[in-house]
């Protein structure tokens, strides 16, 4: 016996199949509006869920550094790259320090770590090893500007911040002439906070700059450039820094 799909439809009337249509389609929207999310609430549109990457971008970002931290074990560069000043001198960790042979003109090298721009502490050990020139031009962040406290330059004895205002720390307020030995170590603390800049060495009494920036423009030579954001040079001269180390301070 042969059934006749075709006598069904037409058995309900024209007014059965709209009535069949009708609940088909009702079906079809709330299983659609029913779709729910673990929750039992409905779905919400998300945003795009960012990738786990090690990008520049960790440089701008203070909260990832610790209250206190070592920039430098004593055993390796870790986050420190050689800057390619071109003709610089060799690079090299030896006896808890780091060495930064006589280059024509300037060796150095530069943080690539998180880095605070603004409220923080760095001290660290620096030493003249051989020359007649800066052996610690440190270049640091303010806020988004930068700036070096030079030691020992022009000539070995020239200190003070490069630039202010477009003048280096050869012909700014911050000039100070200091001697220094070759072969001995000096404790070095930079302090940046809003409006100010602070640097000793030696003894908190030795205070080499005070310098209120309200105001001012702060920027580095072009020599030093390379060194930003964060980074340690010197010219003509071979030098040595250790215990480098950063603390944030309160807002």
């Amino acid at each position: 016996m042969r059934t006749e799909y075709t006598t069904f439809f037409p058995m309900l009337g024209l007014r059965g199949c709209a009535l069949c249509a009708a609940l088909l389609l009702s079906a079809v929207i709330v299983g659609a509006c029913r779709d729910t999310s673990p929750t039992g609430e409905p779905n919400e549109p998300t945003e795009p869920q960012a990738t786990e990457s090690h990008p520049q971008a960790s440089l701008e970002d203070a909260t990832l550094t610790p209250a206190e931290m070592s920039l430098f074990d004593g055993k390796t560069l870790g986050d420190w790259k050689i800057t390619d000043f071109g003709g610089q001198g060799k690079v090299y960790v030896k006896d808890g320090s780091i060495y930064l042979e006589q280059g024509n003109d300037m060796t150095g090298i530069n943080w690539a770590g998180p880095l605070v721009r603004m409220n923080y502490e760095i001290t660290l050990e620096a030493m003249r090893v051989s020359g007649s020139d800066f052996f610690c031009g440190l270049t640091f962040p303010v806020n988004e500007s930068y700036c070096s406290l030079i030691l020992g330059g022009w000539g070995g004895t020239v200190c003070g911040l490069s630039n202010i205002d477009y003048y280096d720390a050869a012909n700014n307020e911050t000039t100070r002439i200091v001697s220094f030995e070759t072969g001995k170590w000096y404790h070095v603390r930079l302090r940046v906070t809003p409006n100010r800049i602070q640097a000793w060495v030696e003894e908190e009494a030795d205070q080499l700059v005070d310098m209120d920036i309200t105001g001012r423009k702060i920027d580095t030579r072009i020599e030093v450039d390379l060194s930003q954001p964060l980074g340690v040079a010197t010219w003509q001269t071979a030098g040595a820094v250790r215990n480098i180390k950063l603390r944030k301070l309160a807002d």
